[in-house]
């Protein structure tokens, strides 16, 4: 295998296949600006060209000629003179006081300032503010830093170039160095047999309506006052779910916003709007905040009819006694809380670097029942390995791009019904002994493979083996269809531990809290639901000799 650093143009020939990608499957989407840009691209000649990506693959728009020295390129300037003509980048733009004192050192803002040697002491923040009344306004770079020793460029097509990165990838996440780490090995992709009209966008008005939402998130990211950016945001887009659901993400984000300023009403009305799981709890808690007890226990019991997933369910439970008393009404006894088999430790404090469950795991373990930190690396690990060819089957939408860490439709309310057939084969080999094959084989297949289920680093041929000889099939069944019930709430919250008796071909699942710690709702929920399977789970509640200083 011939190693990419070996090609001093990997990165350009990388660029050119995103543009080529674009051009197969996306022209109709296109705007003239980008569909003249990758017709043109390539008639530029190479080393313009490479200087042209490496500046597109940095950071910022300004670039001084000292910095851009690549081998392969040759001269910059001689480079620069030939990318000139095509209007992409200018020499010698007009800049601020503020990005001039970005591109240059203390040493030469001393010089063309004239500072003193007092002033030359001070940081360059303090420079900055002392100079910014005098100087409000925009010049030339070598109007500002005559007898520069070198050129000053502009890149002005960045938001075309992210635009088309927007299109090839579906996000503004990913950029080009996926490409690289790939190559190297470092990230592996599965290879998805995707047709060329399988598209993340499928018309221009979503790729639009993507850089609306993501303008809107950089100012919440900001810490804007949330009522702007809620002003700005753009109606809802139901032709495309995932957008859809990009922008429910951002409408609980400017809720949570106004909740952090004590809007408690404003904060209700986003919750209210928001069709997001969890949305409609945090409406309740505005309205309870805002002292509107009878409208918050109105929407409680509406919500108890039909909740929407379990986190739901228990937070209504916990809710529901206080709105109550808070209302007048007589408050309803507490759900009583399920059967918790529990045991307690009483340790010395280690002296040296330790962890809760390391300390716990390491005291239970005994050669003949060894204990496995996993938390919830174990079990969706198997579930990944054993439904490998149904997570990643070639769904219309699901795969558009050959760097998808999983399908773009994972959270989707529809993921698993578009998948049934397949979900359905796998787990019937749970009914056979035909899924430890599966498992082995994709384990040993697929090793490295990005997926959302699988935490590799966490995994080990011989865990994998103590698992399947001592957890019977059945319970991986039922935890197998729990997961797919509810993907995003469900595949969190198992138990810390995992310890296995292969003599006796059974195990045991160990969650562990230490002193002050206490269950989350996503553990009480995984436990309540192993206790009434008959499945082995109890809590560890450490503590120490010796209280720790």
């Amino acid at each position: 295998m011939v190693n990419v650093l070996d090609n001093p143009f990997y990165y350009l020939d990388n660029f050119q296949r995103v543009l080529d990608w674009i051009a197969t499957r996306y022209d109709d989407l296109l705007v003239d600006e980008e569909r003249r840009f990758i017709a043109t691209f390539g008639d530029v000649p190479r080393p313009a060209r490479a200087l042209f990506v490496r500046m597109v693959m940095r950071k910022g728009t300004l670039f001084r000629a000292s910095k851009l020295n690549y081998a392969e390129i040759g001269c910059t300037l001689d480079a620069a003179q030939q990318l000139l003509p095509t209007g992409w980048i200018v020499n010698d733009p007009e800049l601020s006081l503020d990005a001039l004192f970005e591109l240059l050192s203390k040493p030469e803002l001393a010089t063309v300032f004239g500072l003193s040697q007092h002033q030359k002491g001070a940081r360059k923040a303090e420079q900055l503010a002392a100079l910014r009344a005098d100087f409000t306004d925009q010049r030339h770079f070598s109007s500002w830093f005559r007898d520069a020793p070198d050129a000053l460029f502009e890149i002005v097509v960045k938001p075309l170039c992210d635009r088309l990165r927007l299109i090839f990838f579906g996000n503004l996440r990913q950029d080009w160095t996926e490409f690289v780490l790939s190559e190297l090995g470092t990230y592996r992709y599965e290879a998805v047999d995707f047709s060329p009209s399988s598209r993340g966008f499928r018309q221009r008005s979503d790729v639009e309506h993507y850089l609306e939402l993501h303008r809107c998130r950089e100012r919440v990211d900001a810490g804007e006052a949330p009522a702007g950016v809620l002003r700005d945001l753009p109606a809802a887009k139901n032709d495309n779910a995932w957008l859809a659901s990009r922008r429910e993400r951002l409408l609980f984000q400017i809720g949570q916003q106004f909740e952090k300023r004590q809007a408690w009403s404003e904060a209700h009305q986003v919750y209210a709007r928001c069709t997001l799981p969890g949305a409609r709890a945090r409406a309740i808690r505005m309205l309870e905040k805002d002292a509107r007890f009878d409208a918050a226990l109105a929407l409680l019991e509406l919500a108890q009819a039909a909740p929407e997933n379990e986190a739901e369910s228990m937070q209504l439970q916990r809710m529901a006694p206080r709105l109550l008393r808070r209302s007048g009404r007589a408050s309803r006894p507490a759900a009583p809380q399920p059967p918790q088999h529990r045991f307690e430790l009483v340790l010395p404090l280690p002296q040296h670097d330790w962890w809760v469950e390391g300390v716990v795991r390491d005291h239970l373990a005994r050669a003949d029942a060894p204990v496995h930190y996993v938390e919830n690396a174990l079990i969706n690990g198997l579930f990944g390995l054993l439904c490998w060819d149904a997570v990643f089957a070639a769904v219309p939408g699901a795969f558009f791009h050959p760097f998808h860490h999983g399908p773009a439709d994972l959270h989707s309310a529809d993921f698993v019904v578009r998948r049934a057939g397949a979900f359905g084969r796998r787990l019937a080999e749970l009914d056979s002994d035909t899924y430890r094959a599966t498992i082995l084989h994709n384990f040993h297949a697929k090793w490295g493979v990005q997926s959302p289920f699988l935490a590799w680093d966490a995994l080990g041929e011989a865990l994998v083996g103590q698992a399947l000889d001592c957890i019977p099939a059945a319970h991986l069944k039922k935890w197998f269809e729990r997961i797919l019930q509810d993907i995003k709430g469900n595949r969190s919250g198992f138990p810390d531990l995992i310890q296995f008796w292969p003599a006796e071909r059974r195990y045991q699942m160990i969650e562990v809290k230490g002193p002050g710690d206490r269950l989350q709702d996503s553990q009480l929920r995984w436990i309540a639901f192993c206790a009434e399977q008959g499945m082995p789970v109890s809590v560890c509640y450490l503590q120490w000799e010796t209280a720790p200083a």
